[in-house]
Formats: structure tokens, sequence, C-alpha cells
């Protein structure tokens, strides 16, 4: 607890000497891509109380002045397993942004997906000891959470108060000043496997750049493509990268549950690949010209050339029908979207006020994707574009750029986790542990 303690808010003193510098990199280390975005912000003075929360709050505070993004190397499922290879990507992709930028960068918040995320709903209640909520009492309160044993080889990386109440009065987003006897608060907590997080630091240290933040990048995507409302009433974010799919629920504007599938787009790549026995590189191209999941009439009639240079003429000059496509392509995409089904019945998403449910990432760009996710996942389906952020190029706004602009926002205004108060030492035993969705079903 305490050395996570201590290295997110040494992170957070990074974050703020960043700030105080004025630009910082943001990096998202995918399975497909490595993507980076230099941010230039307009001085510390925006980082103020007034800014509030919610996706919209200060989006004036910063613009993109550098980007650049390089095909990936040394990343599968989202997770490291090539160092000397995500190294060399990583200095491409932060050399590029620099260039573009004209300026240095030391500092960098990243994101990843993968590293088999685990969420936890904690809950804590106390006395308070005068009648008016201060600071002190929320820190009181986030330390009376019962820390739940979530086992060896995990760590924490996100740990939000999401809902608070005095007495009787819950779903309050910030008690500081108000008047009561008890104030209990419920928390969302997610954990990473610790090795994943430990390879992804040790790669961005052998890039000579110094950490000032991590999040998942399930989190940001649905920070960048949830509209006010959805993040209000309750909505999943499913972010279809290449190695990984991952999943958020979000509530009340705070992230509650998170979850992740171990397949992306580059397994419906690999289905091609074998499938037409041709390179990997060709069945991507295959897959982003000609690819879908619905498959008409016509497709029976259109044919795709497959091209090739083996040597071999009658290899080479193969075509395939688009419905033959199609029929290699769904069945992956069928079962990607089943598994994104099981982990929201497991979350209990069916009870939530609102049940809308927005596709983002690379692999959202699939033609019919929507009417099928809609078919497998309920009907409440939108293809989510990242919101659009000052001084990002027009390369940079598709779905697949939806977790690097949600890290631009989340750089700028990070949710109010724990560690933004003092929590006092004594610490108390694990006690019980509280699904992610238990509180939500008391309080709506």
């Amino acid at each position: 607890m305490t050395n996570l303690y201590e290295s997110q808010r040494a992170m957070r003193n990074m974050r703020k000497a960043a700030m105080q510098r004025g630009v910082v990199a943001i990096l998202d280390i995918g399975t497909s891509k490595v993507a980076c975005l230099v941010l230039r912000f307009d001085g510390p003075e925006h980082f103020g109380e007034q800014d509030g929360i919610g996706s919209m709050a200060g989006q004036s505070s910063f613009r993109v002045i550098g980007a650049a993004t390089t095909r990936s190397r040394g990343v599968s499922f989202g997770e490291i397993d090539a160092m000397q290879e995500t190294e060399r990507a990583i200095r491409t992709a932060v050399q590029a942004a620099q260039k573009m930028a004209n300026v240095r960068v030391d500092h960098v918040i990243a994101c990843f997906s993968g590293a088999q995320p685990r969420s936890y709903g904690l809950a804590g209640e106390i006395e308070l000891q005068d009648s008016v909520v201060t600071e002190q009492d929320i820190a009181r309160v986030l330390s009376a959470c019962d820390m739940p044993d979530y086992g060896q080889g995990r760590e924490v990386l996100h740990a939000q108060p999401v809902n608070f109440a005095i007495d009787h009065r819950s779903g309050l987003n910030d008690p500081r000043g108000q008047i009561g006897n008890r104030l209990a608060v419920d928390m969302h907590m997610m954990t990473v496997d610790s090795t994943a997080i430990q390879n992804l630091l040790y790669c961005i240290k052998r890039c000579d750049l110094e950490l000032a933040g991590l999040a998942s990048s399930a989190y940001v995507s649905g920070v960048s493509s949830l509209v006010e409302d959805e993040q209000e009433l309750g909505a999943a974010c499913i972010d279809l990268g290449g190695g990984a799919t991952g999943l958020s629920i979000f509530m009340k504007k705070h992230m509650i549950y998170s979850d992740g599938v171990r397949l992306g787009g580059e397994h419906v790549t690999g289905d091609i690949s074998k499938g037409l026995q041709v390179p990997l590189t060709v069945a991507e191209r295959i897959k982003t010209f000609y690819g879908g999941v619905v498959a008409t009439g016509m497709d029976d009639r259109e044919m795709i050339e497959i091209g090739g240079e083996t040597g071999d003429w009658e290899h080479d000059r193969r075509t395939v029908s688009r419905a033959e496509l199609i029929g290699i392509m769904r069945p992956r995409v069928e079962e990607i979207l089943e598994e994104v089904r099981a982990r929201l019945d497991a979350a209990g998403f069916d009870r939530l006020p609102s049940q809308q449910i927005v596709l983002t990432g690379g692999g959202s760009q699939i033609p019919g994707l929507d009417g099928l996710a809609s078919r497998i996942l309920g009907q409440q389906v939108r293809l989510g574009r990242p919101l659009r952020v000052q001084g990002l190029p027009q390369a940079a706004t598709g779905a697949a750029f939806a977790s690097s602009v949600g890290l631009c926002l989340f750089a700028a205004h990070p949710q109010d986790e724990w560690w933004d108060f003092e929590i006092p030492a004594e610490r108390y035993p694990a006690r019980s542990l509280r699904r992610a969705v238990k509180w939500f079903r008391d309080n709506w």
C-alpha cells in the first residue's frame, strides 16, 4: 500500500513539475501503434479549483503542438514482451513528435491496455468529530476503506472516490463544508498485473524519459468518447484495440468498473492471414480496405485481388469475394463481442438506469460493426469519436486515437484520486471485499 502511495505521489509531483515547465508528452503504447502527442499548457494558473471535473472542463488549457505515430513493436495483448523493440518504437514516436513541436520533452504520461485489470468496490465510514466535513475527514474516511487482499503480483492503478454520503444523503460529489454526523464513501479501485507496469516503467526509463502519470487505456478512452450525459447516467466504453479490448463503465462521471478481453483487431488480421494464406501486412491491407462483418448480396460479386510477391504467378493472381472475407472476419468479431457481453453481465451493467454502449478504438472502424454489436450487446450502441482537442492534426482525430485524446484530458484534469489527500499513516486491516457494482444497486 505504501509503495503504491509513494510512487503515485512522486508521479503527481513530477506531473506538477512538467506543468510548470509547460510541456508534457502523452504516450499511448498499444499493440498495433505507439502514438505520442506533445502538449503545451498555458501556465499553472489554469489548474485551479474553478475548472470542476468532467470531460469538457478546461478544454482550452492546453493545445497539441506535436504528434507522431509509429508501428508498435514488441507489444502483444497490450503488454510489452520485447523490451528493445518497444523502446525503439517509443523513441521513434517521441523524437518525431518533438521534432514537429520543436521542443524537447522530458516528462511523459502514458496509457496502456492489457495487464488483466480487476475492479473492486470499497466502502468506508467514519463519525465526524466536528459537524462540518473538512479535508481531514475526507482523508480519514478514505483510509477507513476496507482494502481487499488483491493478491501477490498486483498493483493499484486507479483508485477514486465515486460517491460520498453524509448521514442518509447519498450521491454527493464533494462533501467538503457540508454538515452531518457520519461520513461514508464508496470507492472504485482497479488493480493490474504488476509485471506489466514494471516493464512499462523500465522501458520508459530506458528511453531517458520521466514518467509523470499512468492510466489504463479503457479509462481514458471513456473520458474522451463518452459525452457528459453518458458519463453521468451510465454508459460502457468498449475500446477495441489491436491486441486487447478494454472495457470501462462510467456512472456519475466516474469510472466504476473496468475489465479487459485479450483479443483485438490483430486477431482478425491473423485469421485473414491464415484463411487466405497471405502475409500479415497484406491481410491488414485487405481488412482495412475491404473488411466488414455484414454480407449483402452484392458482396458475392465483389472480387478482391489479393496480390503478393511470392513469384508464383498463379498464387499472386488470386482473388477472393468480399463475402468470403466477411465470412473469415465475422466469427472472430462475434467472439470478441460475446466476451465483452460476458464481462458486462458480470459487472451488473443491466442494472444501470441507462445502458448506452459506445464502441471506440481502431477496431471499431470495421464497417457494419455497430449493427452486429447492437445485436450481441443490446440496443443502444453507437460509434464513439474522441472529443476535439485544440491543435490535434486531422490524421489523429479518429477513433483509433480515443485513448491518446483521453490521456490529454486526463493529464490536464486528473480525477481526484485518493492520493490528493494526505492519508494518515495508521492503516486498517483488510476486512471485506465488495464488488464495484454493489453501491449503485443500492443508490439508484
